[in-house]
């Protein structure tokens, strides 16, 4: 443990002073994301009004953001991302799980949205340990800070910006594009419809370990952009204890991720009559539930070149999705190969398996016909949805790329009567 001492806050002092000439006072930085998707013609012997589609269709997204920053003090900074999107989801953002393009919201549309995705204000205490140098990026002031340290942002942002921020599977504007990679597949957490919230989050970091704890606002409704900031009754909390570590020389993390969600939700065991159709999920059978999760992730480097995630995470699965994707539990693995071995360093491959899956009375639900947010083939013969992703991303130029995307998708939405489902996509990808 770090003890202040006058000594020890002079030293630190003179450290910092040490990188002031490279702190920045404010910035500006952006992206520019484009995926074109088709999925051909699946196997489908019966759908639902909430199926994939078995025709051939096409898909895409375009999304731009800018990332103002701006140092209002020596330790604290405020950040703004007005956002723009437009797309047109496949099968209008039904019939699976593990969806295949992490860009598309689920109030997607044709025409151009503009949002304010993100405006926090982020507060450091340098509590000692050696310097640490912060680059320029979205989202962060170049500056520096040390090792041990407390962290404090408050304002509407994403969980994921804190939360299992596995840097191999995380970003689908740069990374794998189906749900199942950006985090725990059955992780709900908290959201509006385009993926960001309001909350408090603290961090304290110390020589390589890590504690995360956050409350954040949910949805007035299920999967709904409304936000209720009703914090004392309903919200998202989430707890993270990671630690980075060494192997081999080489350099890995594992987090363990706890999360509690309390809302206005339906208990699928309400929704089952001893025979018959299942009620239909509406606020006339949502009553105070609270859900809860329990996770891990890792990632390892093998070499300078490879790096390898996986992730597991179980939650209850008593009461419906509430704003992310339909999974009860999920389990993902995969890797990255950046391509210095063939004289392009900057190019990465990437290769990742995925599996979900649902409770007994989330399955029992949608085998009697019933309807959920995402689901609904009027029947299940249920399976896990199991999904594989490959892409290659090529450098074109500083801050330009444009990656190929190939997925398979087996028992879409828990289906073994459908799929497998096929999807190939390009994606553009710019920034600065």
């Amino acid at each position: 443990m770090h003890k202040p001492t006058i000594l020890g806050a002079a030293l630190l002092g003179t450290a910092l002073l040490a990188h002031a000439q490279a702190a920045e006072d404010w910035n500006l930085h952006g992206q520019l994301t484009y995926i074109g998707q088709r999925k051909p013609r699946l196997n489908s012997p019966y759908a639902g009004p909430n199926s994939l589609l078995a025709e051939a269709e096409t898909s895409y997204s375009l999304t731009a953001t800018a990332a103002l920053g701006l140092r209002l003090g020596p330790r604290t900074e405020v950040y703004v991302n007005p956002e723009v999107a437009q797309g047109r989801p496949i099968s209008g953002l039904l019939g699976l799980a593990g969806f295949s393009n992490g860009e598309l919201a689920k109030t997607s549309g044709t025409q151009p949205k503009l949002y304010r995705a993100r405006l926090f204000a982020r507060h450091t205490i340098d509590l000692g340990g050696d310097a640490v140098d912060l680059a320029s990026a979205a989202n962060q002031l170049a500056g520096a800070t040390t090792t041990h340290r407390v962290v404090l942002t408050a304002g509407a942002l994403s969980v994921l910006d804190i939360f299992d921020n596995n840097t191999l599977a995380h970003d689908p504007r740069m990374q794998f594009m189906n749900w199942a990679f950006m985090t725990h597949a059955a992780y709900d957490y908290p959201a509006d419809s385009r993926g960001y919230t309001y909350g408090l989050a603290a961090e304290y970091i110390d020589d390589g370990w890590a504690l995360r704890a956050g409350r954040f606002s949910v949805p007035r409704e299920p999967n709904q952009l409304q936000l209720d900031n009703r914090w004392r009754r309903h919200f998202g909390d989430q707890v993270e204890l990671s630690r980075d570590y060494r192997v081999g020389g080489q350099d890995g993390t594992v987090r363990l991720l706890a999360w509690r969600m309390r809302a206005a939700m339906a208990d699928y065991a309400d929704l089952l009559p001893s025979a018959g159709k299942p009620l239909p999920l509406d606020d006339s059978v949502r009553a105070l539930r609270s859900k809860a999760g329990l996770g891990v992730s890792v990632e390892q480097a093998l070499s300078g070149q490879l790096g390898l995630f996986l992730r597991a995470f179980a939650a209850d699965g008593k009461t419906e999705t509430y704003a992310f994707t339909e999974a009860d539990r999920s389990f993902s693995v995969g890797g990255q190969l950046r391509g210095a071995g063939w004289q392009r360093p900057d190019d990465v491959i990437g290769l990742g398996l995925a599996c979900s899956g649902l409770s007994a009375r989330h399955q029992a639900y949608l085998a009697r016909g019933g309807q959920t947010f995402f689901l609904g083939d009027g029947a299940l013969r249920y399976r896990a949805e199991q999904d594989a992703e490959l892409y290659y991303r090529a450098a074109l130029a500083p801050g330009l790329s444009a990656t190929a995307d190939v997925q398979q998708i087996r028992n879409p939405g828990y289906n073994a009567d459908r799929g497998p489902a096929w999807f190939y996509a390009l994606r553009l990808h710019w920034e600065q």
